[in-house]
């Protein structure tokens, strides 16, 4: 057994075990440990291990120091030992019912498209802030709704457009970070690659023949650059002496990586965006009511499957390349088709838990949280779940007919989504919206199911 390995296991023994942990990181030469319960952990027990050269305790956090270029391979062995939590049944109907789901319909590329999706997550809160902000300069632009505050106050305008702006200016370097931490490289070492296929002298050099072009591939080129990095980083870690690691390891990384990047990876991005985001462009653009309707009606198996996560990135290229994306509300009119076919099955029930289950997961799923209705009403009664997906494709149809397209790339749903709607189609949008909800409400109510017993 490697000797980073062991160590791990006995400190993950030394802390209390896994369940113990709250967080797990570490710095050049340091292992930090933050724990729940600090009298499960005995200092000076693990001070005797091998390979512990110190123990630190700064705040909450314990430091083990093992030196450098061990730090992280130790840290990378306990991440490895730790188990994934599981959803406990007693925890409430709506988890279980969800970790079942997850459990029974999950697809084998589900974990790997987590993982993807993992990278954007953080992001969320940045394109919701994004998205409203650049709505809102378009309502005060027209003049027919607020008059001429735009230009009588073209400073504010010009300021609000730089605070709606900036997480795309810096979004492949935001990839960067993240992707490197989730696939378990150097955060730091991400922002570089990132950073590299991004500048602007890139422009200034040419490779057979042409001159390279900053920033192509986007995000998809981003996310191939990084994920090489990271495996590279660990692959130097394992057979690099400990002593030359620290040193060595970033600068071999930064230059095999980078290089690749210019060579095949920018290139290979460059296509794979370019794909992503005229194809999805092309399919709703010319496949109309059909194309819509198929997009929504199926997003709400993909969410069981997990395949939706792989939607991710193809939203933000589209954000990028386009400046809108006209996907986003097309699948968001799964989550209404959810809201009709709920409130079908409060009308038809006579179980008074179903009914307080429901009325407390509506107005979350009105605001576009569409979870607690799926997993806590309508799949587990079947019928109210197929009900929803085809009230979703009506409100599909509606959307992809009007050429709908919202601002931001994903993170809003539901009715507030309408906030972030391109100038013109805000009501085209309200009536796909309402069209989802009477269209799931209507095929649940004729489809009917089974009222359980209380």
């Amino acid at each position: 057994m490697d000797k980073s390995v062991r160590l791990a296991e006995a400190l993950l023994r030394g802390i209390g075990g896994s369940a113990n942990i709250l967080r797990l990181e570490n710095c050049m030469t340091r292992v930090r440990v933050e724990v729940s319960d600090d009298s499960l952990l005995h200092p000076d027990d693990l001070r005797q291990l091998d390979g512990i050269k110190g123990y630190v305790k700064q705040g909450s956090q314990h430091q083990f120091i093992v030196g450098p270029g061990a730090a992280a391979k130790v840290t990378d062995a306990m991440h490895a030992l730790i188990s994934s939590p599981v959803a406990g049944a007693g925890v409430g109907d709506v988890t279980h019912n969800k970790a079942q789901a997850k459990a029974r319909y999950r697809a084998p590329l589900s974990d790997a498209l987590r993982q993807l999706a993992n990278v954007f997550i953080p992001l969320i809160p940045a394109f919701i802030a994004s998205g409203l902000i650049t709505g809102l300069i378009n309502i005060v632009k027209r003049p027919d709704v607020v008059g001429d505050i735009a230009t009588q106050y073209p400073n504010v305008i010009g300021l609000l457009a730089i605070f709606g702006s900036a997480v795309f200016t810096i979004m492949n370097i935001l990839v960067g970070v993240n992707t490197a931490k989730v696939f378990g490289g150097s955060t730091a070492l991400g922002g570089v690659m990132a950073g590299i296929l991004s500048s602007p002298a890139l422009a200034q050099i040419t490779l057979f023949g042409e001159p390279l072009v900053p920033g192509r591939g986007g995000v998809i080129a981003v996310l191939l650059v990084v994920v090489l990095m990271c495996w590279i980083e660990k692959r130097l870690r394992q057979h690099l002496p400990e002593s030359l690691e620290l040193i060595l390891n970033p600068l071999l990384t930064t230059l095999i990586t980078a290089s690749l990047a210019i060579l095949l990876l920018q290139p290979l991005g460059g296509m794979i965006s370019d794909v992503i985001a005229h194809g999805a462009t092309l399919a709703i653009d010319r496949g109309g009511v059909l194309v819509g309707a198929v997009l929504a009606g199926t997003f709400l198996p993909l969410v069981l499957t997990g395949l939706h996560q792989g939607m991710v990135p193809i939203h933000v290229e589209l954000v990028q390349a386009h400046g809108y994306n006209a996907l986003l509300p097309i699948l968001a009119m799964a989550g209404v088709g959810q809201v009709g076919a709920s409130l079908a099955v409060l009308m038809k029930t006579r179980n008074a838990r179903l009914k307080k289950l429901v009325k407390g997961a509506l107005p979350v799923g009105i605001l576009g949280v569409g979870e607690p209705l799926i997993f806590g009403v309508t799949l587990p009664l079947g019928r109210p779940f197929i009900a929803a997906c085809l009230g979703g494709a009506i409100g599909g149809a509606v959307i992809s007919y009007a050429k709908v397209a919202t601002l931001i790339t994903f993170g809003l749903s539901g009715l507030p989504l309408a906030l972030t709607i391109v100038a013109g189609k805000v009501v085209m949008y309200l009536t796909g919206w309402l069209a989802a909800v009477i269209g799931g409400f209507l095929f649940a109510w004729f489809m009917g199911f089974n009222d359980p017993e209380e």
